[in-house]
C-alpha cells in the first residue's frame, strides 16, 4: 500500500469509526486493524489523534460542501434543492445506520480538542451559509431573517437524523422531514 493510499484508507476508517462512535471511538488500534497496518503508521501521517480527528472532520466539511454544490447544480429550482438536502443525512443513516460526523463529534464539543471543535463549527457554517443562499434564490423569506431560517432547518434535519438513529428507523427520518415540510420549514 502506498503511503497516498494508506493515508486515505485511514481517513477513511476513521470516518466511519467517528460516525458510529464519535471523537472517543477514533482508537488507533482498531483503525490500524481494520486498515491493515500497524498502529506506528498511522502516526506516520497523523502525529496523535487530535491531528486525524481535525483531519477526518475537515474531509468531511469538505465532502459536504461538495456534495451541496454538486446538489446545487443538478437542481436549478432553488425549491427542489431545499426538498433534497435531508438526503444528505439521510445517507449517513442509509450507511449502517450512523450520524453525521460533525453532529455527533458536536455532541462531544466539550471533549474536542480545539483543532476539531474549529472544524465542527465550519461544518455547520458551510451548511446555514448554502441554505441562506437556497432560501434566498427561492424567496422563502425576508432579509432579517435568513440566516435564522438556515439555523433552524440545518438543526431540525440534524435533530431528525439523530431521533431516527436512536431508533434504528430510517423511516422515522422520511417521517420528520415530511412534517417539516407541512409545518412550512421546508419546501413542500
Amino acid at each position: 500500500m502506498t503511503a497516498v493510499n494508506s493515508k486515505e484508507a485511514i481517513l477513511s476508517a476513521a470516518r466511519q469509526a467517528a460516525q458510529a462512535h464519535g471523537y472517543a471511538g477514533l482508537n488507533m488500534r482498531d483503525l490500524a486493524t481494520a486498515v491493515g497496518i500497524k498502529a506506528a503508521s498511522i502516526y506516520h501521517h497523523f502525529p496523535g489523534k487530535a491531528d486525524l480527528a481535525t483531519a477526518v472532520a475537515q474531509r468531511y466539511r469538505e465532502d459536504t460542501a461538495a456534495d451541496l454544490e454538486t446538489l446545487a447544480e443538478e437542481a436549478e429550482d432553488p425549491l427542489d434543492r431545499l426538498r433534497r438536502y435531508p438526503r444528505i443525512f439521510r445517507r449517513s443513516l442509509e450507511n449502517g445506520n450512523r450520524l453525521c460526523l460533525c453532529s455527533f463529534m458536536s455532541a462531544e464539543y466539550e471533549d474536542l480538542p480545539d483543532s476539531v471543535k474549529t472544524e465542527v463549527q465550519a461544518f455547520g457554517e458551510v451548511n446555514v451559509a448554502w441554505l441562506a443562499k437556497v432560501l434566498k434564490a427561492a424567496g422563502m423569506t425576508g432579509q432579517k431573517t435568513v440566516e435564522q431560517r438556515a439555523k433552524a432547518i440545518f438543526a431540525a434535519v440534524s435533530g431528525a437524523q439523530l431521533m431516527a438513529r436512536s431508533r434504528a428507523d430510517l423511516a422515522l427520518f422520511d417521517t420528520l422531514i415530511d412534517g417539516y415540510r407541512v409545518a412550512g420549514l421546508l419546501a413542500p
